[in-house]
């Protein structure tokens, strides 16, 4: 089978190596369609054989750009004879999905897997006169379209038109990478600068508006404990604001952002708790990364974490906007040892279906990928 995936800017692909691995050791052929101008793709897909055809996508709609990539990624499906064009991202699935009209009349298959749609309960409206009728008009020349999450997946099958909407937990993580990890905890801590009993909080993700990391440090504040800690794996534009904000609430020396990292195994695993306060997410793959780690889950009440997380069982759930949420929960996890304990055990259980190889075998179904082996035997 041949195969092409299509994404807005070249990082995106990062979340679909082991996939495009698995593909490629079982003989097939995946292909990229991005703009690698600011946003290169891993140089491992190139290594693998896959070729990288650079297109004119932006992250809007409104771009110029925006017909150029059509007809770039129009020129792509028609010189490489396709099995299947898969589109990940809203611009990049939008100029697919109208590149590939023809493509889809000689036999190919156009997937959209929607990575949390940027329409959803309590957007602004700004978005859902934006993006609504785009993915509504789009979503008659999709043959699947595939949703991580439970209110989009909902939403998908009540009030779009792909031929088939499919459910799938998120892009798979690798359990085993964060759940048998071997550390100090001490030369841990030690190393990142956090007293070797401290309660420490921490969060991955970028910095900025959406993740809201600034809610939990209102937290730290309203909770006065001078043991607990903070850090912040990531960066961003607002870095600044959050380490102007630790130092007005006097936190500044109970608070690090550590920029971006690659132990974060090593991270989790010398932490208390996970901490994910977003506004708006698809379906976090830090949040399950921690839950393999065995952290508890003190999270923003958004739909992708509502799919991971319930309150008492596996973490908390608050309102991104409501500080006393997040000191509540904080303290409650901080003061039960017994609770934190079945918490802890709860998330090694539950992160075992997020695993690549759960993950992986849904997408090759839904590709048609296991029953031709079938039949070809």
């Amino acid at each position: 089978m041949k195969i092409l995936y299509v994404t807005t800017i070249g990082c995106t692909m990062n979340f679909f190596k082991n996939l495009i691995n698995e593909l490629i050791d079982a003989g097939h052929t995946v292909d990229i369609a991005t703009n690698t101008t600011d946003s290169p793709v891993d140089e491992c897909y190139s290594e693998w054989g896959c070729k990288i055809y650079p297109i004119s996508c932006t992250r809007s709609p409104l771009n110029k750009s925006t017909l150029k990539a059509v007809k770039e990624i129009e020129q792509i499906v028609s010189q490489n004879h396709y099995d299947i064009v898969h589109c990940h991202t809203p611009i990049a699935a939008m100029c697919t999905r109208l590149a590939c009209k023809k493509f889809r009349k000689n036999g190919g298959k156009v997937f959209y897997t929607a990575h949390g749609f940027h329409f959803y309960k309590g957007a602004p409206f700004k978005n859902w006169l934006l993006y609504y009728p785009i993915e509504k008009i789009c979503s008659y020349f999709t043959d699947t379209l595939i949703t991580i999450n439970k209110e989009d997946f909902n939403f998908a099958k009540n009030h779009l038109n792909a031929k088939s909407t499919q459910y799938v937990a998120g892009v798979g993580i690798d359990v085993k990478r964060f759940s048998d990890v071997q550390i100090s905890k001490a030369e841990k801590r030690k190393e990142l600068g956090i007293p070797e009993n401290a309660i420490l909080l921490a969060s991955v993700g970028e910095l900025n508006k959406n993740k809201n990391h600034q809610v939990i440090l209102r937290a730290m504040a309203q909770l006065k404990n001078n043991n607990l800690y903070y850090i912040i794996a990531g960066k961003g534009k607002n870095a600044d604001n959050l380490l102007s904000l630790a130092k007005k609430l006097g936190l500044e020396n109970n608070f690090n952002l550590l920029g971006e990292r690659t132990d974060i195994p090593e991270i989790y695993k010398a932490s208390d708790i996970c901490c994910f306060p977003s506004i708006r997410e698809g379906l976090p793959v830090a949040v399950m990364e921690a839950m393999a780690a065995g952290l508890p889950i003190v999270s923003g009440d958004n739909r992708g974490s509502r799919d991971l997380c319930e309150n008492g069982i596996n973490g908390f759930l608050c309102s991104p906007f409501d500080a006393q949420e997040f000191t509540k929960a904080i303290h409650t996890i901080t003061n039960d040892m017994e609770l934190f304990e079945n918490i802890s055990n709860n998330n090694s259980l539950i992160a075992q279906k997020f695993d690549y190889s759960i993950i992986n075998k849904s997408m090759l179904d839904f590709y048609g990928i296991n029953s031709m082996l079938v039949s070809k035997k």
